[in-house]
Formats: structure tokens, C-alpha cells, sequence
């Protein structure tokens, strides 16, 4: 199993944080959290497919997976080969006019989303590469080509550094409060650009800050009220929707 991580160059840094070069020689069913961006992928070998209630589905060789608020199951055929691109939050406005809300826990083709016939160019220079830096090189050249000149939303990134700076735990009244902005308006705005609601959005953020409390040893009880949840049943119900586990169970799987 390869996941190398490559960082974009300087003119993409601000939209892209990372690419990742995956490959895998046995067939793998997996899980796939939460994350604050949307993700796309260029499959330059194997097949692909989302699993959900014992129903699988084929996904395209190149395709967008949304922000979503719970995890997703996806199972990848013997010797794949995959070129991630994981966004910042903000990023995905930067290279398409589709609001990112409309992807909202969804994994669809990027044909849908960009030009037919650029993504399938892509995709056919991917299939004839021979290196992993060749490959990147390839798709940060489509994403450089497809780059909008427009204004980034300042009061949507000063909204996100505070919800990362609560690590998810601001209320969402001090925030419009803080932003000096109405709720309606504020959320449009934000689910536009970032994929989802604030308040989800703040869970997502929260949810992975937990994940990197269990990785310490600290107890549960601790994590659970560090990151502002009421009581121990909220904090495992919340988890469990994020994961399929409890947060005693996923510890002793890490």
C-alpha cells in the first residue's frame, strides 16, 4: 500500500493542500471520514466503487467527492492506482461556478462537473505516465488550466480560522455575532463556497479533533468534555455517526 503526499506548487497552494499518490496491489474494502474539503480523484489504473447498505456502486475513473457528515464506504479493486487531489476549504470555488453544497455527501463523475473532454485528455495522458511525479505534474497542469481569476470571500475565511480556532466547539450565534452578520445570508454564503452548513461544518471540524485526542492517552471522559460535549451519550451518539463506531471501539482498532 503506497500514500505519498505531494505538495502543489506555490500558484495552487492556496486552494490545494495536498496531491496524493495512491496504490494498492490487493483488492481492500475501507472506510473514508469526514474531512473540511472536497476531494477529487484520477484513477490511472483499477476501478472503484462506493458501498452503501450492502450495495455497490462503480465510480467513475475520475470523480468529486463532496463534504459529507457521516463516513462513507468505498472498496478498490486489485492493483489501483489513484492521483487524490484534497482541497482546502475554499479551494473548490476557485475552479468551478457549481456551488459546493450541491455536492453535499455525494461522489459523482468530474465529468459532471468540468469539461468532458479535458478531463478525459487527463485522463488518457495519466494511463501513459510512467512516474508518480509525471502524474502529478500532469494534474496540477489541468487544475492550473482551469484556475478562475476571483476574489476568495474574506469574511468566509475569517469565519473558518475561527471555527478552527474553537477546533469546532464556537456556537454558531457567536460566530454571526463575531462576523457581524445575519444568520440567512451568512449560511448561503457558506454552504456555497465551503459544501455545507456552518454548523456542520463546525462538527467536522470538532469530530477530527477528537480523532487526534485518541490518538494520545488521554481517557475518553477527558476528550469528550475537552471538545465541549455535554456528556458522554452525546459524545458517543456523535461519533458514532461520524465513524460506524464507538469511540471505544475505534481506539482499540488504531
Amino acid at each position: 500500500m503506497k500514500f505519498d503526499k505531494h505538495l502543489p506548487s506555490e500558484k495552487l497552494k492556496p486552494y490545494i493542500k495536498h496531491f496524493v499518490v495512491s496504490e494498492s496491489l490487493v483488492e481492500n474494502e475501507y472506510k473514508v471520514f469526514p474531512s473540511s474539503g472536497l476531494v477529487i480523484g484520477f484513477q490511472y489504473k483499477g476501478l472503484l466503487s462506493t458501498i452503501h447498505n450492502n450495495t455497490e456502486s462503480k465510480l467513475a475513473s475520475a470523480g468529486i467527492t463532496g463534504i459529507s457528515d457521516s463516513y462513507k464506504m468505498f472498496r478498490n479493486s486489485a492493483d489501483i492506482g489513484t492521483i487524490l487531489v484534497y482541497f482546502t476549504e475554499i479551494g473548490f470555488t476557485h475552479f468551478s461556478s457549481n456551488p459546493a453544497n450541491e455536492l453535499f455527501n455525494l461522489s459523482i463523475s468530474l465529468e459532471d462537473i468540468f469539461n468532458k473532454n479535458e478531463v478525459k485528455k487527463v485522463e488518457e495522458k495519466l494511463a501513459f505516465a510512467t512516474t508518480d511525479q509525471q502524474r502529478i505534474n500532469l494534474v496540477e497542469l489541468f487544475f492550473l488550466s482551469q484556475l478562475k481569476d476571483i476574489q476568495t470571500d474574506k469574511l468566509i475565511i475569517e469565519a473558518i480560522k475561527l471555527i478552527h480556532k474553537s477546533k469546532g466547539t464556537i456556537r454558531i450565534k457567536e460566530l454571526n455575532e463575531k462576523l457581524n452578520i445575519s444568520q440567512s445570508p451568512f449560511e448561503k454564503r457558506f454552504r456555497k463556497i465551503i459544501g455545507t452548513t456552518p454548523k456542520k461544518f463546525a462538527s467536522i471540524i470538532r469530530f477530527n479533533s477528537v480523532l487526534n485526542h485518541l490518538n494520545s492517552n488521554k481517557p475518553l471522559t477527558e476528550i469528550c468534555y475537552e471538545n465541549n460535549f455535554f456528556d458522554q451519550a452525546h459524545f458517543i451518539k456523535d461519533f458514532k455517526e461520524f465513524t460506524g463506531d464507538t469511540p471505544e471501539t475505534f481506539r482499540r482498532l488504531l
